[in-house]
């Protein structure tokens, strides 16, 4: 059997994380986008358009169709930032909150089933691996023009 790349288990494993997450959203007639925006928002002082898109890794377009049928499901309502009359805050409803809480549940027992099958030494292993790629990927070291393999 051929080696498999560090790219193929990085992909399938975020694909079978993506998958459980979606198929527990499901469960509330939700999905993995709408949970992790929901996390991401600030449950009192709400966050700022411009600031969850970075916070979250996503382009601006997928946002905004996330944040249009979050609003629609009563989760979120827009409302202008009082420190910045251009910018829109984005803020949970009382029933955002209920789902926020929901959401956090999910992500926080995936992070405890990991824990109690993986020893720590292991998982201190694994997040300097993933920080090292992260930092290769951000300072542009992989596909060095002079360095390309």
């Amino acid at each position: 059997m051929k080696e498999k790349t560090i790219d193929y288990i990085l992909r399938s494993t975020w694909m079978s994380v993506m998958k459980m997450y979606n198929e527990e959203a499901s469960k509330k007639q939700s999905t993995m986008a709408t949970g992790f925006a929901l996390i991401s928002i600030d449950p009192e002082d709400g966050t700022s358009s411009t600031a969850l898109g970075p916070k979250m890794g996503m382009e601006a377009t997928s946002l905004s169709r996330t944040l249009k049928t979050m609003e629609e499901k009563g989760l979120v309502q827009r409302k202008p930032n009082p420190l910045d009359g251009r910018g829109v805050l984005i803020h949970l409803t009382p029933f955002g909150k209920e789902m926020r809480e929901f959401s956090k549940g999910v992500v926080l027992r995936f992070d405890e089933a990991v824990k109690e099958n993986v020893s720590t030494e292991d998982l201190e292993t694994f997040k300097r691996v993933a920080h090292t790629i992260l930092e290769l990927i951000n300072s542009k070291k992989i596909y060095d023009t002079e360095k390309t393999v």
